[in-house]
């Protein structure tokens, strides 16, 4: 071990007193916010809001204190059907009807991984992590799935938002205090020979849990019938739909028709590879979440091809970085923290990645990408933030942050080529749960 001495700081000191640059530094850190000192004022190009290819896509939706993103990023896609379908002008889904069962089902996975644990020693890595982890808002694109194939949509006019869906860390930690605590019941009764009565602590768990979400964000609707308005005036009503019903017939897509298409330049993932990540889900029986690995230049061309088709993206990044939530904007290039700070912060994707710097933890949609002699500039992006932030609560990222934070997108597999498709045929390489890669949006 190295200990700092105090010659030494007295060196540094000196160092820093007969600087000039440091006194400019101090005296403006000292005032104002870092991130407003180091914007570079000048960068405009390529930042303006405005698309060669623009989906026209409706209002978007708000989240509120929620991490409800990769909920609201899928539904934003399922609605555009849905609306295109039935020449209906607002529409939204039900965030909170996805997010109900969403929460029952995480339980469900949360006890389910701890029954599988049991004979380990509570410091045990995994066990540990999963205990730590709890139950979360957020999730993955193939936990969408999960949910809305097993529970199906509904118009969010038929199961709408409650406080506690809107604001939901009160209801987490409730939710978490209870599964650690049943946890440690289940681990006593395995150390004490009861395991017969495993299961009958478990069902009443999950049954408290259920009751709890009822009183919390309402009990789902199990038939409703669709009213609206189009966009010629004419009222419509259909009448007694199942949400699975809504799902298939209205909505109408194929959920197994898409794939998550990653970018993870690290030397453990190689590219043109499949990859799992364990103890990730929502549905125990489920499918698993699967990724495709590739370059960047290859799935930024698979987003061109669906946009082009009129389609949205729907896709994961990290939201943290370079981002001005006001005006609407993702850029790295835009800030400077090298001349005022003195230090040199850039690093590469695998680097952030290794170094846990950086990882996915919003999940948007893209919806429009400005092309300059077939090369992408910059794109349009759907949040879920409210209107009241960026251009009516859509965003620009340009192509340059696109290629450092975004780490997910879901591509419908006909745009893949053949040989890309028989790829997914491969047995993928199972990631631990501490993985980059396993990161929630």
């Amino acid at each position: 071990m190295k200990e700092i001495k105090k010659e030494y700081l007295e060196e540094l000191f000196e160092d820093y007193k007969n600087d000039p640059i440091y006194r400019v530094s101090r005296s403006a850190l000292n005032k104002s916010k870092i991130s407003d000192l180091v914007r570079v004022g000048e960068r405009s190009e390529f930042t303006q809001n405005h698309f060669s290819i623009d989906i026209d896509t409706m209002k978007v939706a708000n989240q509120k204190r929620s991490g409800r993103c990769w909920i609201f990023a899928g539904l934003n896609v399922l609605r555009e059907n849905v609306a295109k379908k039935y020449n209906i002008e607002k529409f939204e889904l039900s965030q909170n009807y996805v997010a109900f069962y969403d929460k029952l089902e995480k339980c469900n996975y949360f006890l389910d991984s701890v029954i599988n644990l049991l004979d380990k020693e509570k410091d045990d890595r995994l066990l540990s992590f999963i205990l730590t982890r709890g139950i979360e808002d957020g999730g993955q694109w193939d936990m969408f799935v999960n949910i809305v194939k097993k529970y199906g949509v509904v118009p969010q006019s038929v199961y709408e938002e409650t406080y506690q869906s809107e604001n939901t860390r009160e209801i987490d930690n409730i939710l978490n205090r209870y599964l650690r605590k049943v946890s440690f019941k289940l681990r006593k009764l395995y150390r004490d020979g009861k395991e017969n009565e495993i299961d009958n602590l478990r069902e009443e768990c999950v049954s408290k849990i259920y009751k709890l979400l009822c009183s919390s964000f309402g009990v789902p609707p199990k038939s409703f019938s669709f009213e609206y308005v189009d966009k010629d005036k004419k009222y419509n009503i259909i009448k007694d739909i199942t949400p699975l019903n809504f799902l298939n017939d209205y909505v109408d897509v194929n959920l197994d028709d898409f794939v998550s298409i990653i970018n993870s330049p690290t030397d453990d993932k190689p590219f043109n590879k499949t990859y799992t990540v364990s103890y990730l889900g929502n549905v125990v029986e489920g499918k698993d979440i699967l990724y495709l690995n590739l370059e960047m230049s290859r799935l930024k061309e698979l987003v061109i091809e669906q946009l082009k088709n009129n389609e949205c993206v729907w896709f994961g990044s990290d939201c943290s970085k370079y981002g001005d939530r006001e005006k609407g904007l993702w850029d790295d290039m835009s800030y400077n923290e090298k001349d005022l700070l003195q230090i040199d912060l850039i690093m590469t994707k695998e680097e952030m990645l290794d170094m846990r710097e950086s990882a996915m933890n919003h999940a948007m949609v893209i919806t429009g990408v400005n092309l300059d002699e077939g090369k992408p500039t910059k794109w349009k992006i759907e949040n879920s933030w409210g209107e009241e932030v960026g251009q009516k609560g859509y965003y620009v990222a340009t192509d340059t942050w696109f290629d450092n934070y975004v780490y997910q997108v879901v591509i419908n597999k006909k745009y893949l080529s053949q040989e890309e498709k028989k790829l997914l045929e491969q047995k993928p390489k199972v990631l631990s749960p501490w993985d980059p890669m396993g990161t929630l949006a």
